[in-house]
């Protein structure tokens, strides 16, 4: 009973030690061009290590994963809307999909 109160008190202290440090440790103003273009990238590293793992586990086929994944990468490649990427990279998935289970 008490272990999930103690869960929860780790995990919001660790939530609020990850949020405050940055303000802490850093009060001026970033002058490293390096440490600013390294700052610039996180999230987008952070979004892509999520994500990418998630897309080739979340089908029943890795290789109907794989070819949404490629179909999205050209449709954000050429700069296509976020809604045209996604529904480019589903029909895709849908169409190698059902094309498998007639093979498989």
């Amino acid at each position: 009973m008490y272990d999930l109160y103690i869960y929860v008190l780790v995990m919001a202290g660790v939530t609020y030690l990850v949020r405050m440090l940055p303000l802490v440790l850093f009060r001026k103003p970033i002058k490293s061009r390096f440490l600013k273009s390294f700052l610039y990238y996180v999230p987008y590293a952070c979004l892509a290590a999520m994500t990418v793992p998630a897309i080739f586990f979340s089908t029943d086929y890795t290789l109907s994963a794989a070819a949404g994944f490629i179909v999205a990468l050209i449709l954000a490649y050429k700069e296509q809307s976020l809604i045209k990427v996604a529904l480019g990279a589903c029909a895709a998935v849908f169409i190698v999909e059902r094309i498998l289970t007639l093979f498989l």
